[in-house]
């Protein structure tokens, strides 16, 4: 999934890391080999 925004919060599914975008850059987040998962704020 493609970085679109500030702000945005990204986890991923095999270790559990979390990040939040601060600079929209448009390219894809990666961890443990896999695309991160965007995580909706609730």
């Amino acid at each position: 999934m493609a970085v679109s925004a500030v702000g945005e919060k990204y986890r991923c599914e095999i270790c559990g890391n979390e990040v939040v975008v601060t600079k929209a850059g448009g390219g894809t987040l990666v961890c443990c080999g896999q695309d991160m998962t965007r995580v909706e704020e609730e």
